[in-house]
C-alpha cells in the first residue's frame, strides 16, 4: 500500500518543505509518516494541494510507515508513471453549483482555520437553488457530537438569520472558525453552544466577529 511518505518522496518535497506548503511543521509531518497522528478528512484537505492528490487518495494512506533503521534501505521512489504534479488551480464554478470551502487545525491543533478560496463545487440542493452565495463546509472535529460528526458536509446560507437552537458557521476576523449551536445574542457578544468535551455555552465578543452563517442541511460522507 502507498505511503505519506512515498507520496511525499515522490512529489520532490522534504518533510520541512511539505509543513510549509500545508502551514503546519516538520514534527507534525513526521507524526503523519510514523502513524503517530492519524490521517483526518482536515489533515487530508491541508495536505493533499502540496502533493498533488485528492483528499480521497490521503485517507486511504497506510500510516504505519517507520522510518527505515540505520543501514537498512529506505524504500524506493515510486515509479515515474505515478509521481504526482503540481497542484492545479481552484476549479471553476460550474452551473447551478456552489462551493465547498475547508478549514485546518492552526499548530497549536486547538484552533481551526479558513482555508483560501473553495476546494471544490458540488450542485446546489433544491432548498438553496435561489439563495445568494451559498456554500458547503466539511466538519472538522467532535466538538459537535453527535449532531455533526466529523467528514459531514454541512450546507451553508450565510443570509439566512440563525434562530436559537440552529447550527452556525462562525468565522472570526482572524479566520478562526467554529461550527457550533447558536443560543442568543447579547449587547456585545455571540452566545454559542458545544456539545464536547463538556456540555457548554459560551460568548464570542462582537468585536472578534467576522461572519455568521446558518447551517440549513448536511450531507453524510
Amino acid at each position: 500500500m502507498t505511503t505519506m511518505r512515498e507520496l511525499r518522496q515522490a512529489a520532490g518535497l522534504s518533510q520541512e518543505k511539505l509543513a510549509e506548503l500545508a502551514g503546519t511543521s516538520q514534527p507534525q509531518i513526521n507524526k503523519l509518516e510514523t502513524g503517530q497522528r492519524k490521517m483526518t478528512v482536515d489533515w487530508a484537505v491541508k495536505l493533499a494541494g502540496p502533493l498533488g492528490v485528492e483528499p480521497t487518495a490521503l485517507l486511504g494512506l497506510d500510516a504505519s510507515a517507520i522510518p527505515p533503521a540505520a543501514g537498512r534501505p529506505a524504500r524506493p521512489a515510486l515509479p515515474p508513471l505515478l509521481r504526482t504534479t503540481p497542484a492545479a488551480p481552484a476549479p471553476a464554478a460550474p452551473a447551478a453549483s456552489m462551493p465547498v470551502r475547508a478549514a485546518a487545525r492552526g499548530g497549536g491543533d486547538q484552533e481551526m482555520f479558513l482555508e483560501d478560496g473553495p476546494i471544490d463545487w458540488i450542485a446546489r440542493p433544491d432548498y438553496l437553488k435561489n439563495a445568494r452565495d451559498p456554500y458547503a463546509m466539511y466538519v472538522v472535529g467532535e466538538s459537535m457530537m453527535p449532531r455533526f460528526r466529523p467528514a459531514q458536509l454541512l450546507h451553508v446560507n450565510p443570509h439566512k438569520p440563525p434562530a436559537p437552537g440552529a447550527g452556525v458557521v462562525v468565522v472570526k476576523l482572524n479566520k478562526a472558525v467554529l461550527v457550533k449551536e447558536f443560543v442568543r445574542r447579547s449587547t456585545d457578544a455571540v452566545i454559542l453552544r458545544e456539545y464536547r468535551p463538556a456540555d457548554r455555552e459560551f460568548a464570542v465578543p462582537l468585536e472578534e466577529l467576522d461572519t455568521l452563517h446558518t447551517v440549513v442541511g448536511l450531507q453524510e460522507p
